[in-house]
């Protein structure tokens, strides 16, 4: 993604929390938007397994 593009990304993410909010929950929003961005980017990418496949794989390993 563009920098231009996610500064103002980050700067809309950070005007939407409350005014009395701290650097933490900031820093944590940011966390939460980047993991949630690199999770969408795999996902797009093809390179997951379905849940059911990771069961399969767990019991496969001697899961229950």
């Amino acid at each position: 993604m563009d920098t231009p593009i996610i500064k103002e990304e980050a700067k809309q993410l950070i005007d939407q929390l409350p005014e009395e909010a701290t650097l933490d929950d900031i820093e944590y929003h940011l966390y939460v938007r980047q993991k949630i961005e690199r999770s969408q980017n795999v996902v797009e990418g093809g390179k997951f397994i379905t849940h059911e496949d990771a069961l399969k794989q767990f019991r496969e390993w001697g899961g229950k």
